[in-house]
């Protein structure tokens, strides 16, 4: 399916070069029409060969940036199996916290099993653990995977701008660029060597990023499930990726719900982290040029736009967020999007494959979305 088309079938509206698609009051409404177009309930789990047995956790945010002093627009929409048909999330008009989401934590079992995305695994009456935010809405965050490595990088970047640490070069392209754990090892390790979890956190809540939690990391550089961390430890939601992402966008406007606080890099080291974004190798959940050779191969973001990202997979989750820029015949896009799911590798057509084709196609539906409201 086209992009064009994927815009159709999920506003009902016609597209074209001058016709406004998407309502005033913010993208998530049509967030929300894009994610049900894809029919993601009917996804195949490799674990039955039969559709999944609930909708899958799937939270998706976006912010564009339509240029010549207009006002940026975002939206934030959540689905689960309480929330099979979509729940728009309340977002403040400066683009603050989610206002009316409860997030719950990712669990594991004493095996480390991610029991929550088993077959047969039951909801009903359990105590989940609160991450942050509010409710009446609650959302089970599923863990971000090596989309987990941006905030490392982040947290190095602090050290750099502190005088703590030195910029890594090699390191923190492999653990961006390829996604290398090896190298993702070496750096949690540095910002224990330089007590830097701190100062992240510390510097997440400065910007109001409440759902951004790299707990249960080691000073020998564990960040894994039988380290104590990962799944249930380590935390990030779409929005708060979004606006992470902002933060580290030069491109883009200052942060309104943060008009008077100071940059969280350094122009030079916030400049290096997002080049190497732009480097990245995996292309693969919302982009899937990695995948062009494999049979059935479905188109998302366009190729030709210029996306810096970090990707994250694993048996049971898939996840990708970035800042898209692309020049069109109506002018230059840019836009910031993020989306983390459990749809992982155990949802993919092809064993080579990262994820369900659905989640490509949805990038594809996304940035013409982002055209639109442009």
């Amino acid at each position: 399916m086209s992009a064009r088309a994927a815009v159709r079938l999920a506003t009902g509206r016609r597209v074209g070069a001058h016709v406004t698609v998407l309502p005033s009051l913010g993208l998530g409404p049509v967030l929300r029409d894009a994610v049900q177009a894809q029919r993601f309930e009917d996804t195949p789990d490799g674990l039955t060969g039969a559709p999944v047995e609930a909708f899958p956790n799937l939270d998706l945010a976006l912010v564009v940036f339509p240029g010549s002093g207009a006002a940026p627009r975002w939206g934030n929409v959540l689905f689960s199996r309480e929330h099979p048909s979509g729940h728009v999330a309340r977002i403040p008009p400066d683009a603050g916290a989610v206002e009316d989401v409860l997030f719950l934590r990712d669990e594991r079992d004493a095996s480390g099993t991610s029991w929550l995305w088993q077959p047969g695994a039951r909801w009903e009456g359990h105590l989940f653990t609160p991450l942050a935010g509010r409710g009446p809405e609650r959302f089970v965050a599923p863990y971000p995977a090596s989309l987990l490595k941006l905030m490392v990088a982040v947290g190095v970047g602090l050290a750099v701008d502190a005088g703590r640490a030195r910029w890594p070069d090699d390191a923190v392209e492999a653990m961006i660029a390829v996604s290398s754990n090896e190298a993702t090892d070496e750096m949690v390790a540095l910002l224990h060597r330089v007590d830097g979890i701190g100062p992240l956190h510390a510097a997440f809540a400065r910007f109001g990023l409440v759902t951004l939690r790299l707990e249960g990391t080691t000073p020998a550089g564990g960040w894994r499930n039988p380290d104590g961390s990962g799944v249930g430890m380590i935390h990030m939601t779409a929005w708060d990726t979004v606006r992470l992402l902002w933060l580290l966008d030069a491109d883009a406007p200052a942060p309104p719900w943060a008009p008077n606080v100071a940059p969280l890099l350094r122009p030079p080291t916030r400049d290096r982290l997002r080049a190497v974004l732009g480097r990245q190798q995996l292309d693969e959940v919302l982009s899937s040029g990695s995948l062009r050779a494999l049979p059935g191969w479905v188109d998302g973001i366009p190729a030709r736009a210029r996306y810096a990202h970090k990707t994250g997979t694993t048996e049971n989750y898939a996840s990708d967020a970035g800042i898209v820029h692309d020049e069109g015949r109506d002018g230059p896009l840019h836009y910031i999007v993020a989306v983390l799911t459990n749809l992982g590798e155990r949802y993919a057509p092809h064993p080579d494959a990262a994820t369900t084709w659905k989640l490509p196609a949805l990038g594809a539906a996304l940035h013409a979305l982002a055209a639109a409201a442009r």
